[in-house]
């Protein structure tokens, strides 16, 4: 029985998605445009990555199913069932929607509740689809930008301070009340939040045609949630997100973390992103599609964040890890010099995505934008076999 397997991934032809930066990776076609937001490499029931085989392809969580101490390793098997985890790449040209992942308790017991109710798994109305928490961790392709919790309490009074329109919020913060002043907003009718965000958005309008601000600035990215016009009324709450949350910039190569109950929205660039094996997401904002403003409300962590940008920690000259504070999922990211091997054994079902260089894997090719996946409990080499370094990103269970 074989070790090593190539895979192929799924597309995501999300509207928000960019239509050149993942085809081109994957040499794949794109003449007429079409948005490749994300790709996934995992075992989710919606969309498994397809496993080459000699029999031909087969979908990654039947195999894993029907042998899973061999394909997860006894212990990923006995405390997960299933992979635990999902691998992607995204493409990020328009911003995507405000949002929060529960916990996994939280998760359970709104699951269940939906279900009870007979709330159909796949209703537009449908805030939990399975019973998992779903936190993440990201590392950047490009620069990349995101809205990353709440400001620190002293830069958001003085961000609600110094424009007009949010003044008459600064009550509602009072003595650091997050919670006050994010449950008033999202609770107001449409009339009072277009009376606060027509205004708000007029200047960042201005200002950003002005040349006065870049992406350190939301006046930036709400003027390009809009595309630099002003919408007369049913303006998106999630706009206010934009003025409260902390907006981070990360470099390439470098990561962050994000946990249950962390309010979060990606801006714009590429990434790799590792999850819990999970699709419960609650928006607030920013998006069509549903939401349950008082359920949302419930998960969020009211307090402020301090961003830590990941650079990760070295396990050995080749292999850099980026801390995650979860039991679901592990990310690494390899680089092999020209003729060099890289040898290790690993101990759950690994996925090592190949982002530039060509390279070897127990005698399979693979070039950028290609997956391969090793068994738990096998010992593996990858050889650097073309002129350009290697590098390349391992997902795990620690």
């Amino acid at each position: 029985m074989n070790t090593a397997y190539k895979l192929q991934g799924i597309h995501r032809h999300y509207e928000w998605g960019g239509n050149a930066f993942i085809p081109q990776l994957m040499h794949v076609d794109n003449a007429i445009g079409k948005p490749f937001a994300e790709y996934w490499m995992g075992a989710h029931p919606s969309a498994p990555a397809m496993v080459e085989t000699a029999q031909g392809l087969m979908a990654l969580d039947q195999m894993i199913q029907e042998n899973k101490v061999a394909f997860l390793g006894a212990k990923t098997a006995a405390q997960f069932g299933a992979l635990p985890y999902l691998f992607k790449i995204l493409d990020v040209e328009k911003m995507l929607s405000i949002q929060v992942h529960p916990s996994k308790e939280n998760a359970k017991k709104g699951f269940s509740k939906e279900q009870q109710a007979g709330v159909p798994i796949d209703a537009s109305n449908r805030n939990y689809k399975d019973q998992n928490h779903k936190p993440e961790v990201m590392v950047a392709l490009s620069d990349f930008w995101l809205l990353h919790g709440f400001m620190p309490a002293i830069a958001l009074k003085e961000r609600l301070s110094s424009l007009a329109p949010l003044q008459i919020l600064l009550p509602e913060f009072g003595q650091d009340d997050y919670a006050g002043l994010y449950s008033h907003f999202m609770r107001l009718d449409q009339t009072a939040t277009d009376k606060i965000l027509k205004p708000l958005l007029e200047i960042a309008v201005h200002e950003v045609a002005a040349g006065k601000v870049d992406k350190t600035h939301p006046h930036w990215w709400a003027n390009k949630y809009y595309g630099g016009i002003v919408p007369s009324s049913n303006i998106d709450k999630g706009i206010l997100s934009i003025y409260i949350l902390n907006i981070v910039n990360v470099p390439k190569y470098q990561g962050v973390f994000q946990g249950a109950g962390l309010l979060h929205a990606y801006l714009e660039g590429q990434n790799i992103e590792l999850m819990a094996n999970s699709d419960n997401v609650l928006r607030g904002g920013l998006t069509p599609k549903h939401i349950d403003i008082e359920e949302l409300l419930q998960h969020i962590q009211f307090e402020p964040t301090y961003p830590s940008i990941l650079k990760g920690d070295f396990t050995s000259s080749n292999e850099l890890q980026f801390p995650c504070p979860v039991p679901d999922f592990g990310l690494t990211k390899i680089t092999i010099t020209p003729g060099e091997t890289y040898t290790n054994k690993t101990s759950s079902f690994e996925m090592f995505l190949v982002m530039q260089g060509d390279v070897q894997l127990d005698g399979m090719d693979l070039k950028p934008g290609e997956l391969a996946a090793v068994k738990a409990g096998a010992a593996y080499h990858i050889q650097q076999t073309g002129s350009e370094t290697a590098v390349i990103f391992k997902s795990f269970v620690p």
